[in-house]
């Protein structure tokens, strides 16, 4: 036990070093003064009215919902596709595949973002929707491939030959035996996908036009004019959301379980 003493006191003090930002805008944002402060003065919900109070702040709100969701979807689909043929099939090219699939886990956002940027102006959907849609998705699909690739990494496919021995066609055998084996990776793949998108500011910020504005980015662009507790309240919110997400996902799969996983995957 003492030789863990270390390491836990190493974890403890990360931890706090993570989650300090959240221990000061939280409360900051229920100040009732006029400028951002910490510790807060008094305590009002004004900053939070005052967001309804912002149609740039509720409009970019929907827009990234909208956003997000249409990538965790689409990133979902294309990623879970993606890692059952690299997991199941051996073909030539078959690890530069899954290393493209992977780099933008590793490429810095601002490269990732430049070279999008100079991509989509030469084929005329840059500053669009689709632009920026296929931009986020890029950035998603690794998160999906990983935590399916840990899913398949356990996957029983006895269960799946059962099913063809007892006359299943392959498509009720997917449908009824793969899929819900590996529906808890897929749905944390699709969180994942889903707060990637919606957090992101250094690709979007080359991508957005004014009617393509996130709300990252509506946070950012107000933040260069003023500094007061509405974006603490603003940003309070979107980490609540954030951590909703994560609840769900801790519900549906279980972190301890996913991220023992991780040692076996591929």
């Amino acid at each position: 036990m003492t030789k863990l003493k270390p390491l836990g006191l190493i974890t403890f003090f990360v931890l706090i070093l993570v989650n300090l930002p959240f221990l000061v805008i939280i409360p900051s944002s229920f100040t009732a003064a006029g400028y951002l402060s910490f510790p807060p003065e008094g305590f009002s919900w004004q900053w939070y009215t005052m967001i309804l109070d912002r149609p740039e702040f509720i409009e970019s709100f929907w827009f990234s919902i909208k956003l997000a969701a249409i990538t965790a979807v689409l990133a979902t689909l294309i990623g879970t596709l993606a890692a059952m043929a690299l997991h199941r099939y051996k073909f030539r090219g078959k690890g530069i595949i899954n290393g493209l699939l992977l780099s933008p886990l590793t490429v810095p956002s601002l490269i990732i973002g430049i070279a999008a940027l100079l991509f989509f102006t030469r084929v005329g959907i840059a500053g669009t929707f689709t632009g920026l849609l296929l931009a986020h998705i890029l950035i998603s699909i690794p998160y999906v491939v990983r935590l399916v690739l840990t899913g398949l990494s356990t996957f029983d496919y006895t269960l799946e030959k059962a099913g063809y021995m007892l006359g299943a066609r392959p498509l009720r055998v997917f449908w009824d035996i793969t899929l819900p084996l590996l529906r808890p990776a897929i749905v944390s793949g699709m969180i994942f996908s889903f707060l990637t998108s919606f957090d992101n500011v250094t690709v979007s910020l080359f991508l957005v036009a004014p009617d393509t504005t996130t709300l990252p980015l509506a946070i950012f662009t107000y933040m260069q004019e003023t500094l007061d507790p509405l974006v603490a309240s603003i940003s309070s919110v979107v980490i609540l959301l954030s951590l909703l997400f994560i609840v769900i996902l801790e519900k549906v799969y279980g972190l301890e379980r996913l991220f023992g996983l991780n040692s076996q995957s591929h």
